[in-house]
C-alpha cells in the first residue's frame, strides 16, 4: 500500500517499518513477530495500534530494527506501525493520538559522570 519507510525510535532502538495491505502478518528482521519477541506484553504491544484502529488483520508489517534492548525495541515498533497508520488514513489519528501511540518517548539513558560509578552512584563514602 505504501512505499514509504516509517522510522520509530524508542532509547537506543531504531526501527524502520513498512506497511502493506495483507492478512496481517508481522515480520521482525525476517522472522515471524512470535519467535523475535517470545514475551507476551511486547507481543500485544506491537498489536496496540492495530486494535486502536480496529485495523486487526488488514495489514502486513515488515520491521528492521536494531540497537537497544527487547523493549525498547517493541515500543519503536509500534511507534513507526503507528506512523504509518496515520499516513494510511488520517481519520485513524484521532484514536491513536487518544492512546499516545503517536508520541516519541524521551527518556534516555543518563551519562556516567566522572568521579562517580554510575550516572547517579557515587563511590562509597569512608569518613576514616
Amino acid at each position: 500500500m505504501t512505499d514509504k519507510i516509517f522510522v520509530g525510535r524508542r532509547k537506543n532502538a531504531v526501527a524502520r517499518v513498512y506497511l502493506r495491505s495483507g492478512s496481517g502478518k508481522i515480520t521482525v528482521n525476517d522472522k515471524e513477530y512470535e519467535k523475535f519477541f517470545s514475551r507476551k506484553d511486547h507481543q500485544d504491544n506491537l498489536m496496540l495500534p492495530f486494535v486502536a484502529t480496529e485495523t486487526l488483520g488488514k495489514y502486513d508489517v515488515f520491521a528492521n530494527v536494531n540497537g537497544g534492548g527487547i523493549s525498547g525495541q517493541s515500543d519503536s515498533i509500534r511507534l513507526g506501525i503507528s506512523r504509518a497508520l496515520e499516513e494510511i488514513n488520517g481519520d485513524f489519528r484521532v484514536p491513536l493520538k487518544a492512546e499516545g501511540l503517536l508520541k516519541r518517548d524521551p527518556r534516555m539513558v543518563e551519562r556516567k559522570k566522572y568521579g562517580q560509578k554510575k550516572a547517579r552512584k557515587r563511590f562509597q563514602f569512608s569518613k576514616r
